[in-house]
């Protein structure tokens, strides 16, 4: 990732319009702020969500609050927590995410 004209800016996210994207099962709310080719997203996701779709998008994401299940097409499944993250490439390895509880995530892509 290359960030370029981009002037230092602070983001309060309780500003930022939530809008909702439901999933096969269960919401995910987004609040979302666009940075020239960069997306960044603060994204939480209802208790007993499933993705309704395989994401070819490349993330860097981040777990803040409670568990996030990601499981890729080819059957691998991980589990974040709070404080850890994950990161894949465009196109690179098609991917879905689900959560039991219920998760607060960080995204830029």
């Amino acid at each position: 990732m290359n960030i370029t004209n981009l002037p230092f800016g602070v983001t309060d996210w309780s500003d930022v319009e939530k809008t909702a994207h439901t999933g096969e099962q269960g919401v995910a709310y987004w609040r979302t702020r666009n940075f020239g080719d960069i997306r960044v997203r603060m994204v939480e996701y209802s208790p007993g969500y499933l993705a309704d779709h395989w994401c070819a998008k490349g993330h860097i994401l981040l777990c803040l609050e409670g568990e996030l299940h990601t499981e890729l097409e080819d059957g691998r499944r991980f589990v974040l927590s709070p404080g850890m993250s994950y990161q894949v490439a465009d196109n690179a390895e098609l991917h879905r995410s689900s959560t039991e509880q219920g998760a607060k995530l960080f995204v830029v892509d």
